[in-house]
């Protein structure tokens, strides 16, 4: 235990963000650089080592929270990342993105603030990173076996890392210009800067691991080709349908989806453009959505120079405390305000939009929008609430709806959808092709990083046991939580 009266002696203290003049001026980390170093091993002092760690259950990998816990705060941080990587490869990643459902679960969470696990878990990592500890683990022996990882987000990446250290030459295909899927282009850089990501590519590539982007399976290779050329296939494409929002003035100019808008912020940042094609400067804008993408909408207008932000969300504003239905050591729906509602802007809940408005020119220039009440189960608008917003650019931020069925991949290898359209697989991740595996949002549906890391490495199992016959690498979905898949 790393401190029996730790959580008795020590609040809770979280990273310092930096003043909201400062940080909406440029699209650095939102947080103080160092601000963790002096408090951070008291935090994690916090941690009461429990009979029965609840925070492991709260975290889909399965991370030896107590245990890196005990070694942060007695500051053997080589120890303690190793402890962090025997069950997560990429902390960086989760320390900085993850909304910590294992915070949730944390014992101490009943009646007094949780253990600060996601600060203490990126205070690790950056200090693993700076003082050298993160070093390529390239295989003993090669197996002599080829896999293809069909996208390189948190879950092709991790399954790619797992099946190249146990010794399977892995190449990644990537549509996109550059590696990372949604952590490249979809989380602004105020979340997490791109340079996290470029060092693990360098890791991998020091590992064996091979990269080819710019080329789109369906489309640029055929899939069933693909699978020819390599012994197993892993498709870790993501969920990248948007869900629409099939109103009256629609079309209009000035309306896109959310993952239109980011990518763009994101390629200024790369040097791609001077300015981006889509920008909010100058703009009222609204962003419809609730959610965490939504939020990262809403920074990146902050940043542009928008005139106001307004962000919308159907559902009633959660509460600040947990309901009943809601009980620890579940992940709660809890009122948040992040980085980016701390910089400003309007946040509105149980509305419905019922329109928009445009000008000659076929701009958008209003929302129509009307509140709405749960009656019998359903979301009803309520009488004489209508009104209009202005809204010169809008993003639609309502989260994703399945997997891409118009670049050809799923019809090229005829892969069998389950009920909600995602790509069905077995308990090892298999789909109905042999030697076809599926991982992430492609299989589970829009989720969280930390599945999505943990799904590519229960995938990379069944890959390497359909490969060998058997597999040492570990699986942090066990088979009695498979049913949590879909």
């Amino acid at each position: 235990m790393a401190d029996p009266k730790g959580f008795l002696n020590h609040g809770r203290e979280v990273a310092q963000t930096r003043p909201v003049g400062e940080r909406v001026q440029d699209w650095n980390e939102v947080y103080v650089p160092g601000s963790l170093l002096p408090i951070i091993s008291k935090q994690a002092s916090r941690c009461m080592d429990c009979g029965i760690p609840f925070c492991h259950q709260g975290c889909p990998l399965g991370n030896l929270i107590p245990e890196w816990n005990d070694f942060a705060y007695r500051e053997d941080w080589s120890a303690a990342s190793e402890r962090l990587h025997a069950t997560n490869n990429f902390p960086e990643f989760t320390g900085r993105l993850c909304p910590a459902p294992c915070e949730s679960a944390c014992v101490l969470g009943i009646n007094q603030p949780a253990v600060t696990i996601k600060n203490v878990e990126v205070s690790i990592i950056d200090k693993a990173w700076d003082a050298n500890d993160v070093l390529p683990q390239a295989p003993e022996r090669l197996s002599g076996k080829t896999v293809a990882v069909i996208g390189s987000g948190p879950a092709g990446l991790a399954a790619a890392q797992q099946l190249t250290r146990a010794g399977h030459t892995v190449v990644v295909y990537e549509r996109a210009d550059r590696i990372g899927g949604l952590l490249r282009y979809g989380i602004p850089e105020f979340k997490m800067e791109k340079r996290h990501i470029n060092r693990r590519i360098e890791q991998m590539r020091a590992e064996g691991t091979k990269f080819r982007t710019g080329v789109e399976i369906g489309r640029d290779i055929d899939a069933v080709k693909l699978r020819k050329r390599h012994d197993a296939v892993v498709i870790a494409a993501g969920a990248t349908i948007s869900r629409d929002l099939p109103v009256p003035g629609r079309e209009l100019n000035g309306i896109h989806f959310a993952m239109e808008y980011l990518p763009l912020a994101n390629k200024v940042q790369e040097g791609d453009y001077v300015a981006p094609p889509i920008t909010a400067e100058g703009k009222h804008v609204v962003v419809i959505g609730g959610g965490d993408t939504g939020a990262d909408c809403v920074g990146t207008a902050h940043r542009q120079g928008a005139a106001s932000v307004t962000q919308l969300e159907i559902m009633p504003r959660p509460g600040e405390e947990r309901s009943a239905n809601q009980p620890w050591p579940t992940f709660p729906m809890l009122y948040k305000v992040t980085s980016a509602h701390e910089e400003g802007g309007e946040r509105v809940y149980a509305v419905s939009t019922t329109h928009f408005e445009g000008d000659e020119d076929g701009n958008v220039q209003f929302l129509h929008l009307t509140e709405v009440e749960f009656i019998d189960g359903k979301l009803t608008p309520k009488p004489g609430t209508e009104r209009k917003i202005p809204a010169q650019l809008v993003t639609l931020a309502m989260g994703f709806t399945g997997t891409d069925r118009e670049n050809g991949l799923v019809d090229q290898f005829s892969l069998d959808l389950d009920e909600r359209g995602n790509v069905a697989r077995d308990a090892d991740f298999q789909t109905n092709v042999p030697g076809v595996f599926v991982a992430g949002d492609a299989g589970r549906g829009q989720s969280l990083i930390v599945w999505a890391i943990a799904e590519g490495r229960s995938a990379a199992q069944g890959v390497d046991r359909f490969l060998t016959g058997a597999s040492d690498l570990p699986s942090p979905i066990r088979p009695t939580d498979r049913s949590l898949m879909v």
